[in-house]
């Protein structure tokens, strides 16, 4: 299938690891000119000597915990460079933990390092989107805007925040092109999974490998995701072809999800 995707620009954050860069990697093989975005730079460097060389690619240092600071760099390299068709708005979870133990400044930190980073991104990108009458928005967050999941009370809060927040940005922006949609991951293995592994293992004092099989039996598929199947998800949303898909959250798990 021909996703069309050629001479598109796409923002994609979160993309030194895990399932912001196998998105960059997709994009990039697909034709897409990438501009990376993460806070750390020797990464991002890293990252972009991977990505092909048939296109001109590009990374943007910037720390999700400073929404303003994020803003004014990316308003600043789309004055000097270019817009984007395609933004990626992809963050790193918060810790997990039960929600009644939660301090309220961790609930004040994952708001502003997801909702407001994803707003300021889009409302600096939007423009671009409308002129060109292509756009599209893809948020990575969590089956838990589905079926909130235990031991992670401040994640489910803020993933659900930023599903319902995207739903009301669809429905605004559709009539110009524009699709706003949701992947849901499920167990994928991710350094942000290991790190749940491990914290299980603690917990419960089995070891890593009990917990791991544990967590995959509660999966149809009986495995974790690989961060590529999360990016073949998002490059088609991405695309051309998804065109008539928008305000949807997409789960991409193996089943697990047990709503509809």
């Amino acid at each position: 299938m021909n996703l069309q995707l050629n001479n598109k620009y796409a923002l994609v954050c979160g993309s030194t690891a895990g399932i912001g860069k196998a998105t960059a990697m997709a994009l990039a093989a697909e034709g897409v000119q990438v501009t990376l975005v993460a806070r750390n730079e020797d990464k991002l460097k890293a990252v972009l000597s991977e990505l092909p060389q048939s296109q001109s690619h590009d990374y943007i240092v910037a720390d999700f915990s400073n929404p303003e600071d994020l803003k004014t760099k990316v308003s600043e390299y789309v004055s000097n460079h270019h817009g984007f068709h395609i933004l990626v708005n992809n963050t790193g979870g918060p810790a997990g933990g039960p929600i009644f133990s939660a301090e309220v400044e961790e609930f004040e930190s994952a708001f502003t390092q997801h909702l407001k980073c994803n707003h300021v991104l889009a409302q600096t990108l939007v423009p671009f989107m409308k002129q060109e009458n292509y756009g599209r928005i893809i948020n990575v967050i969590s089956t838990s805007v589905k079926q909130p999941l235990d031991g992670l009370g401040v994640s489910n809060t803020i993933r659900g925040a930023v599903a319902s927040w995207s739903k009301t940005l669809a429905n605004e922006l559709g009539q110009f092109g524009i699709t706003v949609n949701n992947v849901l991951p499920g167990a994928t293995g991710t350094d942000r999974l290991a790190e749940i592994i491990k914290n299980k293992a603690h917990k419960t004092g089995k070891t890593e490998e009990e917990s791991a099989q544990a967590m995959k039996s509660t999966v149809p598929a009986k495995r974790f995701a690989k961060p590529e199947e999360l990016a073949d998800a998002i490059t088609f949303l991405a695309s051309e072809r998804a065109a008539y898909i928008n305000g949807i959250n997409l789960p991409v798990d193996g089943g697990r999800t047990k709503s509809l």
